[in-house]
């Protein structure tokens, strides 16, 4: 089969692999489309960690069932489908407790450090275990489809902070997840809800999306807000989200770009905020795509780009320069 193959840090190939087989408990599944996240793109250097090569990346796909394993009920070939991004053994601690993207024995789509490594879906075939499959509500594109990981990942995080009625919020970064963020927030019940990001093309998509204020880091945003999102994973904009907030104030940190950042710790002990850590999905894929067959959550405006595997390594380049302010581009192998 093809594939678009990481195999040097920064460096795509188009190779060809053997069509994998899915083990008794796995289907496999022909890909529709897949898009490129923005942790691959920050990790396609192996900076993170994370994107080792030789690898396949890809973990925000849609497609159909071509083959079950043995041991899989409930699904048939045929069936169009999305999936999850983390594979857990649904049989730890975590899992019974259902925080199954906490599973000791996880595994990520698309991600290859010794600890979760797993191909992904930059290809025109792969496996995925039948227990993350999520079924496409008839009518839904497998375009749209393919968002149902990344909107789980804001649903998620959305989920953890517990939004009030009424609430203000602030959402610091407004790139793919903040924009997704942003819509959760206002589905959830927010009420003022203010993104900030230094692309001003993404603050007026942030305005059409849901955002009632919309500002670039260097103009007041305004403070004393209920919760806020940080979703960019950097020292400047965890102290903007931390100092934003009110006494008593929470604050949900979803951005992963480093490893290790400063913190305001007598802010935060002074004033009692609540940090909440967000990692990936537990179980919000199905509402994921819900939200989207449904239309309150809208992806259409989010997708910038919609081009062949072959033309993948390019529009990572382009992802990376950021001169094209590119939201989410997928991938037809």
């Amino acid at each position: 089969m093809k594939v678009l193959e990481l195999v040097a840090p920064s460096q795509f190939v188009v190779s060809e692999k053997p069509k994998p087989v899915p083990q008794p408990d796995e289907v496999l599944i022909k890909v529709a489309c897949c898009g490129i996240c923005g942790s691959d793109v920050h990790g396609m250097d192996n900076s993170s960690g994370r994107r080792i090569p030789p690898m396949i990346m890809g973990h925000e796909a849609s497609g159909v069932i071509e083959k079950i394993g043995l041991e899989v009920s409930g699904w048939s070939e045929g069936d169009r489908v999305s999936f999850d991004s983390m594979v857990y053994c649904g049989k730890c601690e975590h899992c019974e407790r259902g925080e199954t993207n906490l599973c000791h024995e996880r595994q990520v789509m698309g991600v290859s450090c010794q600890e979760f490594k797993r191909d992904g879906a930059f290809a025109e075939w792969v496996v995925v275990p039948a227990r993350i499959l999520e079924r496409i509500p008839e009518g839904l594109g497998f375009e749209e489809a393919a968002f149902t990981e990344p909107l789980a990942v804001a649903l998620h995080a959305v989920n953890l902070v517990k939004v009030q009625s009424g609430e203000r919020a602030l959402v610091v970064g407004s790139g793919l997840i903040g924009l997704l963020v942003i819509q959760a927030l206002k589905r959830a019940g927010a009420g003022e809800i203010v993104a900030v990001d230094m692309d001003r093309k993404r603050l007026d998509l942030a305005l059409e999306l849901g955002a009632s204020g919309a500002y670039t880091p260097d103009e007041d945003s305004g403070s004393e807000f209920d919760l806020a999102m940080e979703v960019v994973g950097a020292a400047p904009t965890l102290e903007k989200a931390v100092k934003s907030v009110r006494k008593g104030g929470r604050v949900g940190l979803i951005g992963n770009v480093v490893a290790e950042v400063p913190l305001a710790l007598q802010w935060v002990v002074t004033r009692e905020i609540s940090l909440l850590g967000s990692c990936a999905a537990a179980g919000e894929c199905s509402e994921a795509l819900e939200a989207i067959a449904s239309g309150e959550i809208k992806v259409k405006p989010l997708i910038s780009a919609v081009v062949a595997l072959e033309d993948g390594a390019d529009y990572f380049q382009r992802s990376r320069e950021g001169k094209e302010g590119l939201l989410k581009v997928l991938l037809k192998p």
